[in-house]
């Protein structure tokens, strides 16, 4: 996360039994950037749209494990072959020391030095633990060169497997997503909304920057740039599913590029000044972003009259016309770089 140099991080405060809420500080104002205030606007959720998300994520991280395990089964596969390797060289320079040794007490020279020797049985007791370890590395050799076999086989039939279970990973990360643009799409629900350190860490945006060319899942129903689209997913898979709209075809700032979202704090829509649990919401929602900002690819977060900018922090902020939708007290506005 980008710290904030010139003002202070928003402070977080932990109460015995209750919910983590994020503290806005108040600081002098920095910047005043003027939006249109966003309709106010009210959708019931579609029946189990939520439900469906998260199946949708469960899904998804049911393949996602399933491809670690191959991938790690892979990864003991290719140690394994590393060290049946390198036992298969020193084999075969044992058994070239065993047949030199052998090649100097065999035949005339064995008989000699057995008829030399003031003990024969000693001598004959040697030369059979000789051939004894001769032939033991011979075996282990050929059941080596046996597994190897069988590890070269095994990595094809794995490589295979990973590839199609990289399918299916992919598959299941595209009906997850189908899923959280659904969920934006119906107006979002009553869920309390996670805290922000419940929350899991947004996937980063590996996409290009692009233009406004993805359709707004929202109420909005306009056009988002591909990066866009990618937060309000995260922001949903994470957890914060209450009302939301995107586009809007006029006005300043980023809202007329596809660039902006704005997060309602309460369930159904945009209302009065949030309170209470919606208040809470907007809190975590605000931090949740802040957090994720550098993998998102955040540009500011305004809410409850302060705004935040990367390498900033956060700063006073007022609304053109001292309302809650202007003021943002009513809901967290998201800017895309």
């Amino acid at each position: 996360m980008n710290a904030g140099t010139s003002a202070p991080r928003p402070a977080r405060h932990f109460a015995s039994g209750a919910k983590r809420v994020l503290t806005l500080p108040v600081v002098a104002l920095a910047a005043v950037v003027l939006l249109v205030a966003p309709a106010s606007q009210s959708t019931a959720q579609e029946e189990g749209g939520s439900d469906s998300l998260s199946q949708a994520i469960e899904d998804y991280l049911n393949a996602q494990d399933e491809l670690a395990s191959l991938e790690q089964q892979q990864e003991d596969l290719e140690q394994e072959l590393v060290d049946s390797e390198a036992e298969v060289v020193e084999l075969q320079a044992e058994i070239e020391e065993y047949a030199f040794v052998a090649s100097t007490t065999s035949d005339y020279q064995s008989t000699a030095a057995l008829l030399a020797s003031g003990d024969p049985q000693d001598a004959i007791s040697a030369m059979t633990m000789l051939q004894f370890l001769g032939e033991s590395r011979v075996d282990r050799l050929n059941t080596l060169i046996t597994r190897l076999a069988e590890i070269e086989a095994t990595r094809e039939t794995l490589a295979d497997n990973i590839e199609e279970q990289e399918d299916v990973a992919a598959e299941m990360q595209d009906a997850r997503d189908e899923a959280a643009r659904e969920l934006a799409a119906s107006g979002g629900d009553a869920a309390d909304g996670p805290t922000a350190s419940d929350a899991p860490a947004a996937e980063p945006y590996e996409g290009g920057d692009g233009g406004c060319t993805e359709d707004d899942p929202t109420p909005a129903d306009g056009c988002l740039t591909p990066r866009t689209l990618h937060a309000l997913e995260q922001a949903q898979i994470a957890g914060f599913t209450r009302f939301v709209s995107c586009y809007r075809p006029s006005g300043s700032g980023e809202h007329p590029k596809g660039r902006a979202c704005d997060f309602s704090s309460e369930p159904g829509g945009f209302g009065g000044d949030a309170g209470g649990e919606d208040y809470d919401y907007g809190q975590n929602l605000a931090a949740w972003f802040i957090e994720n900002s550098d993998a998102l690819g955040v540009k500011y977060v305004i809410w409850y009259r302060q705004i935040w900018f990367p390498g900033n922090g956060w700063s006073s902020y007022s609304g053109s016309y001292g309302d809650p939708s202007s003021d943002h007290t009513n809901h967290v506005h998201l800017s895309m770089r």
